[in-house]
């Protein structure tokens, strides 16, 4: 009989999943290429010494009987298996309303779909199911994935500084086995009064699941994001009013581009991707760490140019356009064909691009992909960063909240600036004194009476830069620390 892992939802019990399949005495159960011998979404592999069995399809998930899902196995192949459910609630930051008819989803570690696009109801709650690795007795592989929340009226979440704070599926409990907790509550900020729109469409490609679609936008960013469902539907919102290209973006797929005119408080439909052809091009380079600090190793990740933030130099990736754990080399296969800015150390990792632009492989990468595989012909010098005390995380304070960072030796002073979750710059000075015998440096937002107000209920972020005596920078906060709300 073939044999397919499965993993029962009463008490978590194991039990086989049985199927028919060839010769019982035969070690060939199946045919490779026809599948033959295989139930219908089954597909026949070699396990090993010229044996081969049926398993379900991950990618396709097919080949499950009804209520249970196909997983990786760690040591190789597939099995069925109960599904990890998450629940949360998508609300209003400021005042803590429900939002509903929110988009939600969660993605691993390099923004890949690890679930389909659920829609919240009008409390706010909603619930996906995620894929995870199991062993081959149905526990769970420790891994971390996180949500995406996306909501006509309010700004996608998380948007750089902002991060969602990591999900261990692993941590799941319960029958069906479920996690609710703070990580899975997500907090949206509302938009500035503005004429926005709607785009809905499908992406017609295999798996197009958890593909990022930019609608508008160009070379100097303005872009807005959604991301796919599974079967390909999607829906940006927030467009502004007038013409807009729509691309989408995943490793592996080029597609095409369509193009409509949003209406202000109006959804276009029928705004379709179709694929063009696989993406083969493979991008190669290479960072160069000094001066690391407590830093070991970081990610460089490729941002959608369309939807690229300036001011702040911060994006959002396609999925699978990151890598991560790098100490020098790396390479990125399947970049699809369209504009991208590389980021280098720009997640939480202790290490930030080094800021001097008076030296090589510092300045920011612009991309352009059209097929072809590239070599980036400088090396991105990462540098260990500034570490940031407060506030950060999220860290509710006053409206003039002391800013405090840890000292710089070398230094001969600082800039600060802070921005609003926007990127819009709320006050900067450039003329902070460098300390010396102290650990630590401390500013108070606005002590020279040029910045603007802050908002209770907003989210803001500080950066601090180390300049050396002569003006060139040393070293700088990271990419994605120092965010604060003002209470």
């Amino acid at each position: 009989m073939t044999k397919r892992s499965s993993f029962g939802t009463a008490a978590l019990a194991l039990a086989l999943v049985f199927g028919p399949s060839c010769d019982d005495d035969d070690d060939r159960r199946c045919e490779i290429g026809t599948n033959e011998g295989c139930d219908e979404g089954s597909f026949c592999e070699e396990v090993g010494d010229g044996t081969t069995d049926c398993y379900c399809s991950v990618l396709d998930q097919t080949g499950c009987e009804e209520g249970l899902v196909c997983e990786r196995i760690d040591v190789g192949h597939s099995g069925c298996f109960a599904p990890i459910f998450i629940k949360g609630r998508v609300f209003d930051l400021t005042n803590d309303a429900a939002i509903g008819g929110a988009h939600v989803l969660a993605r691993d570690a390099n923004n890949v779909a690890a679930s389909g696009v659920a829609i919240t109801a009008a409390d706010g709650t909603y619930t996906v199911d995620v894929r995870a690795t199991r062993t081959a007795d149905g526990a769970v592989i420790p891994q971390d994935i996180t949500m995406r929340a996306d909501a006509n009226g309010f700004q996608t979440f998380p948007t750089p500084p902002r991060v969602a704070l990591p999900v261990e599926v692993s941590n799941a409990a319960g029958d069906p086995p479920t996690i609710q907790s703070a990580s899975t509550e997500i907090g949206m900020l509302p938009l500035p009064p503005g004429d926005r729109g709607s785009i809905s469409g499908t992406v017609n490609a295999p798996r197009p699941g958890g593909t990022l679609i930019v609608a508008g936008g160009g070379m100097d960013g303005g872009g807005v994001t959604g991301v796919s469902h599974t079967d390909g539907t999607y829906t940006v919102f927030n467009v502004p009013a007038g013409p807009a290209s729509v691309r989408g973006y995943k490793v592996g797929l080029n597609l095409s581009t369509a193009s409509g005119t949003v209406v202000a408080n109006d959804t276009i439909t029928g705004v379709n991707l179709d694929w063009v052809s696989d993406a083969v091009a493979r991008i190669d380079g290479k960072i160069e760490l000094v001066n690391p600090g407590d830093g070991k190793e970081t990610s460089v990740i490729f941002v959608v140019r369309e939807a690229f933030i300036p001011n702040v130099a911060s994006g959002e990736a396609p999925p699978g356009l990151r890598v991560g754990h790098i100490t020098g080399a790396f390479a990125i296969n399947g970049v699809p064909d369209g504009n991208y800015v590389v980021l280098a150390a720009f997640e939480n990792d202790f290490l930030v691009r080094d800021p001097d632009t008076a030296i090589g492989g510092t300045d920011i990468v612009y991309m352009d992909v059209a097929g072809a595989s590239e070599t980036i012909p400088e090396s991105f010098k990462v540098t260990g960063a500034l570490d940031v005390v407060r506030p950060d995380n999220e860290e509710p304070v006053s409206s003039t909240p002391e800013l405090v960072w840890v000292d710089d030796s070398g230094e001969d002073h600082y800039e600060i600036r802070v921005y609003n979750a926007f990127g819009e710059l709320m006050w900067e000075k450039l003329d902070v004194p460098g300390v010396s015998g102290d650990h630590e440096v401390t500013v108070t937002y606005n002590d020279n009476g040029t910045g603007m107000p802050l908002v209770p209920g907003m989210l803001y972020q500080f950066r601090a830069t180390s300049i050396k005596q002569g003006g060139s920078p040393i070293s700088r906060t990271e990419d994605l620390r120092g965010v604060f709300l003002v209470q």
